[in-house]
């Protein structure tokens, strides 16, 4: 897995990042050798096998990351391809299409990214941190936006190996990487990305306010963090702490009223914040497919009333801000 990541500590450049490269050989090193999880060399052998195939086009700006077409190679290859790549199922986040092949996700990714990008900090030549990447679709639109180094964490394996499937194809020179930690591997006062993203991950934590802190702590001063999370109706003050399950998860703590959300993040010390985007969340935007088999958002609903939870809750409802690191 270390080798996935020579070309990162060659091409940073950026200082303030330096005593984060510097230590995760180390921790990579740990990861892998506490780790006993029994599918890692099945799925890094599937990465490996991959056909090598020259992409005669890139596109990272379209719904669809778009990488080749099928006039660039044969019939056979494309269906090793296609195999290859669902034995890495299920795919979460997309969609993808690699040489002919559509990875239909589960999640229309590209729909949450048409509600930010119109509102966010440009994108050039800036250092970004995508946390709780998934595989690594939004990393892939923010490379496209002309980013200077995308990284991109999330403790996930099958997903980081996704990642390496999808950068295998395009290729070692886009500056875009996904590691498998999550937000506690990143060294605390780092202050190094321009641009942070944290996009589905608040509600999963226990304690919302320390997880701000720590995006806070990954932001350079005057840095902008887009914080996307599910929220309810309400006032400020209002939160609701489900008792079991939420939509059928177990690992969901927190799911407060915008108002509430706006001033946690006031209190944490971010600067000129600002809701941009509520919308609820549709089965056009999250289903089962071909590419994920398992359960989605119609199995999680009231089957008599959608706007509650199977659980007798409000639905997901998801609410995007942008604050700026003090």
């Amino acid at each position: 897995m270390i080798d996935y990541y020579a070309s990162l500590y060659e091409s940073c450049d950026r200082p303030a990042l330096q005593p984060w490269l510097s230590i995760i050989p180390a921790q990579l090193n740990r990861l892998f050798s506490e780790l006993r999880h029994g599918d890692l060399e099945k799925w890094r052998t599937i990465v490996e096998h991959l056909p090598t195939v020259r992409a005669s086009t890139i596109d990272l700006n379209c719904g669809s990351i778009r990488i080749g077409g099928e006039g660039d190679c044969d019939l056979l290859t494309r269906k090793t391809i296609e195999k290859l790549l669902r034995t890495l199922h299920p795919w979460r986040k997309g969609p993808y299409e690699v040489h002919g092949v559509f990875v239909d996700a589960e999640w229309r990714s590209d729909l949450k990214w048409d509600r930010l990008r119109g509102h966010i900090q440009p994108l050039n030549d800036r250092w970004v941190l995508d946390v709780g990447c998934g595989n690594g679709y939004h990393c892939w639109r923010i490379a496209g936006c002309g980013a200077r180094q995308v990284i991109g964490i999330d403790p996930t394996l099958l997903s980081v190996m996704q990642f390496h499937a999808i950068k295998h194809f395009a290729g070692p020179e886009f500056p875009v990487y996904v590691l498998p930690f999550g937000i506690e591997d990143v060294p605390r006062g780092l202050k190094a990305f321009d641009s942070v993203f944290s996009m589905g991950i608040l509600y999963h934590r226990r304690s919302p306010i320390d997880h701000l802190l720590e995006l806070r702590d990954c932001l350079r001063p005057g840095g902008e963090l887009i914080l996307e999370t599910l929220v309810i109706d309400g006032r400020l003050g209002e939160t609701l702490l489900p008792e079991g399950r939420y939509a059928k998860m177990r690992n969901v703590w927190f799911i407060p009223s915008p108002f509430t959300l706006a001033s946690w993040l006031k209190r944490c010390g971010f600067k000129n914040v600002r809701l941009i985007d509520v919308s609820r969340t549709t089965t056009c935007e999250q289903r089962s497919t071909d590419w994920m088999r398992f359960q989605s958002l119609a199995d999680f609903l009231d089957l008599h009333d959608p706007n509650r939870t199977c659980e007798g809750l409000p639905a997901p409802k998801r609410a995007i801000f942008l604050a700026d690191s003090p």
